[in-house]
């Protein structure tokens, strides 16, 4: 796995709330991707790895960093900061939590539906997972998922998905 280092400022874009970003050089993004995957690790001052994605302004290819890891991070506006980023090679573009895998290997009318999703809701859907820190909690978010994807015939409601979780997280 090739891991590049760079260094970068905390840049803002003025267009939208998702406006906090790190510029990535055209010859270290060019290096991480191809037609179909952009996906990325991302170290930044040496904490990590987040899984990012590269995206492209019409000046530069970036990463977005969102307020959790700002303040985290102690990130401020064009100061310099050390970013090691290498290609994420997971399936999902965050680690699948053990309980989700293990109700996906058990649950083949879920794990159909749940394939036959498109990668970014498949990854969405495996973020909303990873979120959580206890496994208890885990194991309820994933089955209040396999549960919708069932209902739903894999169609995704993600306003009947929250009343759905909240639902198995009061059980």
């Amino acid at each position: 796995m090739t891991q590049l280092n760079f260094t970068g400022t905390l840049g803002r874009f003025d267009f939208n709330h998702w406006s906090y970003h790190i510029p990535v050089p055209d010859d270290v993004a060019a290096q991480m991707m191809d037609d179909n995957h952009r996906r990325v690790l991302v170290w930044i001052k040496e904490s990590g790895p987040y899984h990012m994605a590269l995206m492209k302004a019409k000046e530069c290819w970036y990463v977005l960093v969102n307020q959790e890891l700002r303040k985290k991070l102690d990130l401020e506006e064009e100061k310099v900061i050390a970013v090691k980023i290498e290609r994420d090679h997971s399936e999902f573009g965050h680690v699948l939590p053990e309980e989700f895998q293990v109700l996906l290997d058990q649950d083949e009318e879920g794990n159909d539906y749940f394939r036959k999703l498109t990668p970014g809701k498949q990854r969405g859907l495996v973020y909303i997972v990873t979120t959580v820190k206890n496994p208890e909690s885990r194991m309820k978010k994933s089955l209040a998922i396999l549960h919708h994807l069932k209902l739903a015939k894999g169609k995704l409601d993600y306003k009947q998905l929250n009343i759905l979780i909240k639902h198995y997280n009061n059980i």
